[in-house]
Order: structure tokens, then C-alpha cells, then sequence
């Protein structure tokens, strides 16, 4: 379920700057006017013409929000209290472009930092932005690479990406590695100590897919990238002359040996773990019933793939009734044990602030703990760190709303909806 944005009752008029709120809105009645324009009468040569200009426009739309962005940032940064840590004010400009713009936190913060450095030497590449020959994915492209270097090391990056001949036919691929490589031969010794701090964010993680599937990813340096699959190609080869006959495809077989050499398993299909699983009422009462099981955080899973006779799988579940989780009440000051479990299990591991898919590290007051607020589950949310210590700052606010539904108040005065709990499907009548 999307949530939804209540602007306040200042939002018209005349905006910051003298730029005319009322130009977007003839912009916007311009745009209803060509969606329901009847596009019967067009060539292919035509619509391929509009399909052209509109996606030059996209890109002109989104340089005039990075504007927006950056002026924003700075006024908000002017007008809060000067005795802040630093980075907080940030934080706060990143959380309210994450509400504005509807997008995750990762992504407001790259539109942020986008806005900034697009002034600060990328003149150029901000111009083809503006005039809509280079996309906002390609901008960013370029912006990111160019992240860790002054403002003049960036400007000399501009002008050779600006000499480039039909650099704006470029993919986004080749503009991130020719950027790379400029960024390597104008600022190496910046180039280098980005490469080592990148070690040091190795990780794996763990992504839902379609189809009750994952995406296990790691992010380890392109050598020991390059080895693990190259192992696993040898494991496929090993397969492919033994005298079995081959029933896998290469990329099944390299898919289950991953799985085996990581969990020292046998088979792939021999999984060993404890899932945590949430069950409607109703298939219990019917066996015959179809509704799925769901795993928080990665979606539906039939209740039969959780039941296979290999491997020892342990299964908690959690009753719900039209997707609520019911639960307890406790009188700790932290939400523990099974309080917690609930509250992640209601918000399905995914962060409960509107448009941020992060996964749940924090369970958070709703109604805070130093002015009264009990640890139930009703005053319980699942949020992510950032989303937590963002609450904190001056002008934010968070309450429940009658119908329910968690509201955030920022300190602009905007109010942003939070998603209602989604109800799990109806077995057909």
C-alpha cells in the first residue's frame, strides 16, 4: 500500500526564491491535458517525436528539483540551531527530501549530495542536465564517482568528460567507467583511498525476490569476486564429465553449490534454520484453505515449501487475523523477547516510515518513553536507524492516528502517512 502525502495549508502561493508555485501548476494542467489527449491520430514517427521530448523533459524536471534540493538544504541548515552536531542537520535534510520525493533514504541521500556537488565543479555535466541531454541515472552516474573530490579536482573531471565527442550517447556503464578512470588519473591518491575504505565495507546481504527466491549478495573485492565464481564455474565443469547424467542447468548447479560449500550441507536442499513465519487464522481452521504463509521481509511463501522433509527446519508462527499481529502488553522500557518479535513480524521486517523498504534495526516508541509511553504493542514500531535518530531531532513528530495509521510531522509542518498493515488474500468464494 503506498502512503500518502497531506500537504499543509501553506503550501501555495509563492515559494522560496520568487519561483511561482502556479507555474507547476500550469505545468501539471498542461500534463493532464496531454494524458488524456487521444493519441489515435498519431504516426509512429510522431509518438516516437513526443516519446523523445518527454524523456528530455524528465530530465530537465529532475535538474530543476536538484536546484530545489540545494536550496533547501542550505536554508535549512541557516535557519536550525547552530549548537546541532553537524551531520545531524544533514540528517534532517535527507529524511524530509526522502519524504518530499517519495524514494528510499539511499536515494535522497544521492539526490542530496547530487544537488551539491552538480554546483561545485560539474558545471557542465549540469548544464546538459538541465537542458535535458544527460539523464538523472547518468548524472548520478558521473556525480558518484566524482563523490571524494574537491570542488577544482571536479571541475577538471568536467571539463574532459565535456570534451568528450557525443558524450551524451554514452550508457550509463561506459560514462561511470570513463569517469572512474579520469577520477584514477586527476586525483590517484584519492582514487586509491577510496578503494581501501571500499574493503572495508565488504558485506553480504540478503534480498527478497519474486517467486518466494532471494538475492544473497556479497560485495567483496573484484579478485575475490572473480575467484569465487570461477571456482563454482569448476564445480559445473566437474559436474558436466561426471557419468551421471545432467539433470541441472549451469546456472542451477552453480546456485547449488553455493549453497552447499557455504553451509558445509551435503545437498542445497538440505536447509537447516529456524523461520519465522506468519499464518492467517484461516488456514489453520481450513487446511483445504490457500492462503500462503509469510515470511517477514521477503513476501508470500506456500505453506508446502515450508514443509519439505529435508533438512530440520524450524518454523515460529505468529497468528494473524487481517494482517494484524495480535499481541501482548509489557512493562519493559524496551521492546525484547516476544513484544519484539511481534513488532517486527506486524511491520514485516520493513521500516514503517513512508517509502523506506529498510530492514527493521530499531523498535521505536511511538508515543516516547520519557513522556509517558508504555511499551505494548499498539505504541510500537519497526523502524530503521536512520528513520529512528531522525525522530529525535528538533521539529520532528510521531503519533498514531485514530484510523490508526502512524503519522510523521516534519519540521517544515508537512505530514506524511505511514502504510496501513496489508491484508493477506482472501480465499476465493
Amino acid at each position: 500500500m503506498t502512503a500518502t502525502q497531506e500537504p499543509p495549508a501553506h503550501a501555495t502561493g509563492v515559494l522560496a526564491g520568487g519561483f511561482p508555485s502556479g507555474d507547476l501548476t500550469l505545468l501539471r494542467f498542461h500534463l493532464d491535458h496531454a494524458l488524456a489527449a487521444d493519441t489515435s491520430t498519431l504516426s509512429e514517427a510522431e509518438l516516437i517525436d513526443q516519446i523523445q521530448e518527454i524523456e528530455s523533459l524528465r530530465a530537465s524536471l529532475a535538474a530543476l528539483q536538484s536546484t530545489r534540493i540545494r536550496a533547501f538544504a542550505h536554508t535549512h541548515v541557516e535557519n536550525g540551531p547552530t549548537d546541532l552536531d553537524p551531520d545531524k542537520p544533514h540528517r534532517s535534510v535527507v529524511a524530509q527530501i526522502q519524504l518530499a520525493c517519495r524514494v528510499s533514504t539511499t536515494e535522497a541521500r544521492i539526490r542530496v549530495a547530487n544537488a551539491r556537488d552538480l554546483h561545485s565543479g560539474l558545471d557542465d555535466i549540469r548544464c546538459l542536465h538541465e537542458a535535458g541531454q544527460l539523464s538523472a541515472a547518468k548524472v548520478t552516474a558521473i556525480a558518484v564517482e566524482c563523490r571524494d573530490l574537491n570542488t577544482s579536482q571536479r571541475a577538471r573531471v568536467d571539463t574532459r568528460l565535456a570534451a568528450v565527442r557525443d558524450l551524451t550517447r554514452y550508457g550509463i556503464s561506459r560514462l561511470r567507467a570513463m569517469t572512474r578512470r579520469l577520477v584514477a588519473e586527476i586525483a590517484p591518491d584519492r582514487f586509491r583511498a577510496r578503494v581501501h575504505a571500499a574493503k572495508a565495507e565488504r558485506r553480504v546481504t540478503l534480498r527478497p525476490a519474486p517467486d518466494a527466491m532471494s538475492y544473497l549478495t556479497a560485495y567483496v573485492p573484484v579478485e575475490q569476486g572473480a575467484a569465487c565464481l570461477a571456482a563454482l564455474h569448476r564445480a559445473f565443469v566437474e559436474v558436466q564429465v561426471a557419468p551421471e547424467p545432467l539433470t541441472r542447468t549451469r546456472g542451477q548447479v552453480l546456485a547449488d553449490t553455493l549453497v552447499e560449500r557455504v553451509t558445509g550441507q551435503a545437498t542445497a536442499t538440505a536447509v537447516n534454520l529456524e523461520v519465522q513465519v506468519t499464518v492467517p487464522v484461516q488456514a489453520l481452521l481450513d487446511p483445504t484453505s490457500p492462503l500462503p504463509a509469510e515470511i517477514p521481509g521477503f513476501g508470500p511463501v506456500p505453506a508446502d515449501l515450508l514443509a519439505t522433509p529435508e533438512g530440520a527446519k524450524s518454523l515460529r508462527r505468529l497468528l494473524t487475523d487481517q494482517g494484524i499481529v495480535i499481541g501482548g502488553d509489557s512493562r519493559r522500557r524496551t521492546f525484547t523477547g516476544l513484544l519484539a518479535t511481534l513488532v517486527k513480524a506486524r511491520a514485516q521486517n520493513r521500516c514503517t516510515e513512508p517509502y523506506c523498504d529498510a530492514p527493521v534495526r530499531h523498535l521505536d516508541h511511538i508515543h516516547r518513553d520519557a513522556d509517558g509511553g508504555r511499551t505494548e504493542l499498539d505504541n510500537g514500531r519497526g523502524v530503521c536507524e536512520f528513520h529512528n535518530h531522525v525522530r529525535e531531532q528538533p521539529g520532528w513528530q510521531v503519533f498514531r492516528a485514530p484510523d490508526g495509521i502512524v503519522v510523521t510531522v516534519t519540521p517544515t509542518g508537512h505530514r506524511y502517512c505511514g502504510p496501513a498493515p496489508e491484508p493477506p488474500p482472501r480465499a476465493p468464494t
